[in-house]
């Protein structure tokens, strides 16, 4: 059940429990009220005969009766123990107020007819449980438009929130002119704290792209000054080797800031997805079995080739360098979707949960990655419109699978051979 009919089923069980709390008390008060009454005068009454009774030794017009058939036993056996009362009791000719005491070695007693006074009894009830049930009809409808109204307020908060973790810092409840309560004050939370997150964010970002830029000067007369040693020089290959390295781990932090940035923009192009997966495996320099299951290889879709092909290698490194076994890359029937598998440990957890993070490559030995490849494959992916899924197969290996999107909204109708 939603809070929304929560809060409405609340509101009708609370109207429910005070109408007949209500109802309850104002009958009893009522039947109370007219029971006292009836005794009152049944009492008067009673006094008036047995001064009538001593006066005249009969009751005849007084309203009193002797040794009436119809007295309740109870107070019959009390007035014959020689005291006075009063019951009220429900007889063959309804219900009555009784009231008895002894006369000469006899019983004499009123009644007071008091079918009447239970039938309004009756109608008050029912009049009541109507104006229970009507105020119910009033109450419940408001409530659920509150409770509507706090659902959806709610809603939005939640929604706002899961946008944000998806990375749209920009995003805010804006609860301005909204009423100032426990929701309004979640939702001022919320923005400021997706605001903190966002400058922060940002912060890094350009902390990144500034340590980047600053290291890309230095490094190109490293590199320079590399390429002029001695070729046969086994320390200066380890020094050519660690400079590309390091220039390597430049060029991905630039990517990222870009990506950060949003500056990336897609080129695209209608394209064979096929080749170019078998290119993009192909410049890596490393072994992979391609499989196409589409039967003619040559389905085309509108993507950028230069960042398929930057994503697919990220992909194929990543397995080859992390994984193990044969690394198999497939390319579905639908000519748009593209799996990457490897026979190894698979990803780990925290990769399959939070996404790839950069400088975290899951593995403890030092010198095997920066985590910066899957980082930039999954930004590509997004600078693409594309989806990017990491998992791990059941039967041992990691899965990261590509699907490009069907459309881009415009039709390929011409491609160039």
């Amino acid at each position: 059940m939603t809070l929304r009919w929560r809060i409405a089923a609340l509101v009708a069980a609370a109207t429910c429990t005070a109408a007949s709390a209500v109802g309850v008390l104002v009958h009893q008060a009522s039947r109370d009220r007219e029971l006292s009454q009836a005794r009152d005068a049944a009492s008067t009454t009673l006094d008036q005969a047995a001064m009538i009774y001593a006066r005249t030794g009969a009751v005849h017009g007084s309203g009193a009766a002797l040794d009436a058939p119809n007295l309740p036993s109870d107070l019959r056996d009390l007035v014959r123990r020689g005291h006075r009362g009063s019951r009220f009791a429900t007889d063959p000719d309804g219900p009555a107020m009784w009231a008895a005491r002894p006369a000469g070695g006899r019983v004499l007693s009123v009644r007071v007819d008091l079918g009447t006074t239970i039938r309004d009894l009756g109608a008050l009830d029912t009049n009541i449980l109507l104006a229970g049930l009507s105020t119910t009809a009033v109450v419940l409808p408001l409530g659920v438009f509150t409770a509507g109204r706090m659902s959806r307020r709610l809603r939005i908060a939640a929604g706002t929130a899961r946008r944000i973790a998806a990375g749209e810092l920009d995003a805010r409840i804006s609860a301005a002119n909204r009423p100032h309560d426990e929701i309004a004050e979640i939702s001022g939370a919320v923005d400021s704290m997706a605001a903190a997150l966002q400058e922060r964010l940002r912060s890094e970002q350009r902390f990144t792209a500034d340590v980047a830029h600053e290291l890309r000067t230095p490094l190109m007369g490293l590199v320079t000054a590399a390429e002029l040693l001695p070729a046969e020089d086994e320390a200066a290959g380890y020094v050519r080797d660690r400079v590309r390295v390091l220039s390597t781990l430049v060029e991905d932090l630039l990517e990222i800031s870009r990506l950060d940035a949003g500056a990336e923009r897609a080129d695209l192009t209608p394209s064979a997805v096929a080749p170019l997966v078998e290119e993009a495996v192909a410049r890596t320099g490393l072994a992979a079995t391609l499989c196409t299951e589409r039967a003619d290889g040559a389905a085309r879709v509108w993507t950028d080739p230069r960042r398929l092909e930057r994503i697919l290698a990220n992909l194929v490194v990543n397995a080859h360098r992390h994984g193990g076994g044969e690394v198999v890359v497939t390319v579905g029937d639908d000519g748009r979707t593209v799996t990457v598998r490897d026979h190894g440990p698979g990803y780990p957890q925290e990769l399959l949960t939070g996404g790839p993070q950069r400088f975290r490559t899951g593995v403890k030995e030092r010198g095997r990655g920066h985590g910066l490849g899957l980082t930039i494959a999954l930004g590509q992916a997004q600078v693409l419109g594309a989806a990017l899924e990491f998992g791990n197969a059941a039967d041992g290996g990691a899965v990261a699978v590509l699907r490009l999107p069907e459309d881009h909204g415009e039709e390929p109708a011409e491609f160039e051979e």
